[in-house]
């Protein structure tokens, strides 16, 4: 049976999760393309379904993944259909809807622990997940109000890292802050007005917290910081985009 109509109750389910509301209160997200689908099988992540289009199906490459996910959680629509669902310019005619893996505690049995103090920008979100996962960080704390780590944008730019990166979210930043100390954690917040650089200090049991793409850390958590950092620039640059700036640290970090 291939879909035909918008008003199909799982098309209008799907078109829901482009939404944070919807995302949040169904616990799923929308992943598409093969590669991303490939990557959600191999890190065991739940899907619930996978939408082909019809058009496409005959894919070789497409094909391919499809033996590797169960027959029951295959829906086929046509290309109407694919384009009202699809987030993406040029498509390859399959998505899939995941469950969330949603962790809320934090595992201080780590070494370093990546806080974002209110990033907005999707894309900077997307890149910092996957440079924490190629250093094998498995834990970022956010507060309410980052970037959805969830949003079609980020969950492209992450290729794959969504399912590997656990990304708490606090009600309260300066809470968890403190209680991280608790647990003998140095707190390093980034901030260009100190004299202090990342080269100037020791990572072991560290928290290296990130701020926001304008403002930078809130006044609140740099008060609760151990030591204030920032990258050394000797050009004319003022500052560095927070994702590029995140790379940066957490590559000093484990250097």
């Amino acid at each position: 049976m291939v879909i035909t109509s918008k008003d199909n109750e799982i098309v209008k389910h799907i078109r829901k999760l482009r939404d944070k509301k919807s995302r949040d209160e169904f616990g799923e997200f929308v992943v598409e393309g093969v590669k991303m689908i490939e990557e959600a099988v191999r890190e065991k992540a739940k899907i619930k379904m996978v939408v082909v289009c019809e058009e496409t199906s005959q894919d070789p490459i497409q094909k391919d993944v499809l033996y590797k996910i169960a027959k029951e959680k295959l829906v086929y629509v046509n290309s109407k259909v694919f384009k009202m669902l699809t987030d993406v310019t040029t498509p390859q005619g399959i998505l899939a809807v995941v469950e969330k893996n949603i962790q809320n505690e934090i595992d201080f049995s780590k070494d370093l622990y990546l806080v974002l103090d209110n990033i907005q920008d999707p894309g900077n979100m997307g890149t910092i997940l996957r440079t924490a996962d190629s250093i094998a960080l498995t834990q970022i704390i956010v507060p309410k109000g980052n970037a959805d780590p969830y949003n079609p944008k980020v969950v492209r730019s992450t290729m794959g890292a969504i399912f590997r990166v656990n990304v708490i979210e606090v009600e309260d930043l300066a809470k968890t802050i403190k209680e991280m100390k608790k647990h003998k954690l140095q707190i390093f917040a980034t901030d260009l007005a100190t004299n202090d650089t990342i080269y100037d200090v020791n990572y072991k049991k560290s928290v290296i917290v990130i701020g926001n793409e304008g403002n930078g850390v809130s006044k609140e958590i740099l008060e609760l910081a151990d030591k204030r950092i920032k990258i050394p620039m000797p050009g004319k640059t003022e500052s560095l985009n927070a994702a590029v700036a995140t790379g940066i640290i957490l590559y000093n970090a484990i250097r």
